[in-house]
Order: C-alpha cells, then structure tokens, then sequence
C-alpha cells in the first residue's frame, strides 16, 4: 500500500512538473520545475518501487538509480542554468533580482 502511495505522489510530481514547464516565464523557471519533476517525481516513483519489490535485484537497483538520479538531477540542472546564463539567455521581466550575475562576472 506504502508503495502505491510513494508512486502516485512520484505520478503527481511529474504532472505538475510538465504543466509547469508549459506556463512558466523564462527558461530558468521551466528548468526549475523540470528539476522539482525530476528529483522529486522519479525519486517518489523508485522509492515506491524499493518498497513493493524490498531487497530483491529490482529494489536494489532502484534504490542505486534513486541516488544517481537524485544527485545527477539537481548537477546537470545546475550545469544546465549556468550554460544559458553564460550563453546569453536573459531572465524574464517579472524576475526582481538577479544574484547569479555576480557569480558569473567573479569566474570570467
């Protein structure tokens, strides 16, 4: 039951992660939601997925995919807005503040 639970959550997660990158503004907000959908959808997903099969081959390897997801996620997220900020990509006209601009200038 556990399972089911983790999975729907994982299923909303991914959900709620598309319809995000469809409304939002600029590139760095749908790389965020995409991110969130990730991390958080898939992770759900293969945790619930570690709790129906416990500690059999497909629960071990979901629970080590798990992991690499959730730290390989959020590195190419990172790796991903850093490559658009430096390539030029402007943020969207509602967005106030802009605390990656000093970052960037301190590495060039």
């Amino acid at each position: 039951m556990i399972c089911l639970i983790f999975i729907t959550i994982g299923i909303i997660f991914n959900l709620l992660g598309c319809v995000g990158i469809i409304r939002l503004p600029d590139t760095y907000n749908r790389l965020q939601a995409a991110t969130k959908a990730v991390t958080l959808g898939c992770c759900s997903i293969l945790l619930g997925v570690v709790f129906h099969f416990g500690l059999s081959d497909a629960g071990t390897k979901s629970s080590d995919s798990n992991t690499d997801t959730f730290l390989g996620s959020t590195v190419a997220a990172h790796a991903l807005i850093r490559g658009t900020y430096r390539f030029g990509i402007k943020l969207g006209d509602k967005s106030v503040k802009d605390d990656y601009k000093d970052a960037v200038n301190e590495v060039s």
